[in-house]
Order: C-alpha cells, then sequence, then structure tokens
C-alpha cells in the first residue's frame, strides 16, 4: 500500500530535521578551543626545539638543531601553513603524530620527537595544543634534512624501535596517591616530558626505565642534564618543594644561580606562565621520586649542566 503524500512529506521534514541536529552535535563536540590550548603548550615547555631561537627564526617554524648522539636533528615546522607546516593536518593526523611518532604518509618519527612521552596525554589535550598551533601565524619555511649517518637516517627500522620502546596507552592516575601529586605527574611525564632528557639512553636511543629522572651526559643540544631525584649526593636532595617550584617559575636555583641553554627557554616560554597550582603539583611529584645515585653526572654537574 503506497505511503499518503502527506505522511511522505512529514517524514521527510523529520529526517532533514534530525540530520541538522545530528550535525550541530557533531561541530559542537569539536569546538576549537586555542585559549586552553595555550596552556597545554607552555606545559610542553614551549616546545622551543621547534623554534630556532639563536638565529632569531618565527616562532615553531623549524630549523633548529639539536645536537644528539646519533647525528643533528632539525625541529619541524609545525605553523599551520598547508604546504610547509602542519596546516592540512586532521585532528586525528595530530594525535597520531603525538602518540605512535607516525607521520600522516605513514613514515615513521624519529624519537628526538618526544613522542614516547606525549603518548600520556589525553585527547583533549593534544586537541587543544592543535588549535593552539593552528592559531599561530603559518611560516613557508621548508624542512631542513637531518645530518644523521647512516644507518640512523632510515625510518622503517623505527618500526621495531617503537616495538622495543613505545609502550601504548595513556596517562592513569595512581589511586594512592594525592590529585596534587597525580597533577604533578601527569604534567612532568606527558606534556613537560622531563625524562626525554633528564634520563639516559642506551645504546639503541631507547631511556633507561631503571633510571629515570636520573640525569643524562648527553642531553639536549649536547649538554648534560642533571640529575633530577632527591638524591643527597648526585641529585637536588637538598633541594626543597618551594626551591622547585620557584626554579620553574624563574629559572632560579637556591644557590641564586639560574638555568642555561633550553631549561631556561622551557621555563621562559612555558612553565613560567602555568598557574601556581600546576607548578606545586610537578615540585610535589619531583620531590617524590625514589633517589638514584649518579655518578657519572655528577664528575662533571658543577661545570656542564643546565640547571
Amino acid at each position: 500500500r503506497p505511503i499518503p503524500q502527506k505522511t511522505l512529506k512529514y517524514l521527510t521534514r523529520i529526517l532533514l530535521a534530525s540530520c541538522l541536529f545530528i550535525g550541530a552535535e557533531a561541530v559542537s563536540a569539536r569546538t576549537p578551543n586555542p585559549e586552553r590550548g595555550k596552556q597545554v603548550f607552555y606545559a610542553s615547555g614551549g616546545c622551543g626545539c621547534h623554534t630556532d631561537q639563536p638565529n632569531g627564526g618565527q616562532s615553531m617554524a623549524g630549523g633548529r638543531g639539536i645536537q644528539t648522539p646519533f647525528g643533528i636533528f632539525y625541529g619541524s615546522n609545525i605553523t599551520p601553513h598547508p604546504e610547509a607546516g602542519i596546516g592540512r593536518w586532521s585532528d586525528e593526523d595530530f594525535v597520531r603524530a603525538m602518540t605512535l611518532g607516525e607521520a600522516p604518509d605513514g613514515s615513521h618519527y624519529f624519537p628526538v620527537f618526544p613522542y614516547t612521552s606525549f603518548r600520556l596525554m589525553t585527547e583533549t589535550d593534544l586537541l587543544h595544543l592543535k588549535d593552539y598551533l593552528f592559531s599561530l601565524p603559518a611560516s613557508p619555511k621548508v624542512n631542513r634534512e637531518h645530518e644523521v649517518p647512516f644507518p640512523f637516517n632510515l625510518r622503517p627500522p623505527l618500526f621495531f624501535w617503537k616495538l622495543m620502546f613505545l609502550e601504548k596507552g595513556s596517562f592513569e592516575k595512581d589511586p594512592s596517591k594525592s590529585e596534587l601529586w597525580n597533577r604533578g605527574a601527569y604534567l612532568s611525564n606527558a606534556l613537560a616530558h622531563c625524562g626525554e632528557c633528564h634520563t639516559p639512553r642506551n645504546l639503541l636511543g631507547g631511556l633507561k626505565a631503571s633510571m629515570h629522572y636520573a640525569g643524562s651526559r648527553e642531553g639536549p643540544e649536547g649538554e648534560l642534564a642533571p640529575n633530577i631525584t632527591p638524591d643527597q649526593e648526585t641529585g637536588i636532595g637538598a633541594w626543597s618543594k618551594q626551591d622547585l617550584q620557584w626554579l620553574l617559575e624563574t629559572g632560579m636555583k637556591p644557590d641564586a644561580d639560574n638555568v642555561q641553554g633550553l631549561m631556561a627557554e622551557a621555563i621562559d616560554d612555558g612553565y613560567s606562565h602555568l598557574p601556581a597550582e600546576d607548578l606545586k603539583a610537578m615540585a610535589e611529584y619531583l620531590a617524590s621520586l625514589p633517589p638514584i645515585k649518579n655518578l657519572v653526572i655528577s664528575e662533571n654537574q658543577d661545570s656542564e649542566q643546565d640547571w
């Protein structure tokens, strides 16, 4: 039996209205929030590796050389330029790059890009960070080729590197700890990715879990990254939580000396802009770390460390 014309029109109107409602819901569920993204950006330390500050480069336009034991890697252009930058990346592209170290074309990123830490970030924070980066002025600066010798310049073997060193999953709270501690753990391990510089690596470039935050003689730009566990002899065991919070806010150490290098930039362009409660949370977490004695670090700590 055919459907009456009036009934058919009525049903069509209901269907169209439903589609419009669903579409509106989908748009509202992903409203860009660059202001919130700016706070995520600050918590990440200002992404200094992507700005060639020594040569007056545009913010996030890439070109900065980062010296590592495997060669020199150059920060990429992460402005919203459609060709030179990441302007054509979808939300899914951005999340996949940040958590899996995978480019939109499926190729692997070198782990000098700390996706091994960023994979702990919540998807909400990741997308807000993308919103902020897409609000910045676009730059046509073309990415510079890395100066890395064979075989470390090959990307396909990174598939196997990830099987060994890239863990899956985002940050999970420890129910036995306070909300302040958990916030500090999330900020320190995921957004600020402190362990990427302050943890020594093995011969394959993987972080040594047993030396978490215990310092590295081969830190960013070839500088020593100090032991930031509360070991009395080789770490920051003599520092109070207030000392740690003050350093993250101002770059000043308890002895009135100031930090240098990329750490100074991370504070000036990042951590110093965070709310006091976030800095307090990071200090709470760092002060709770198990102390690890690292005599290799202490041998040259006074003369080489950035902070």
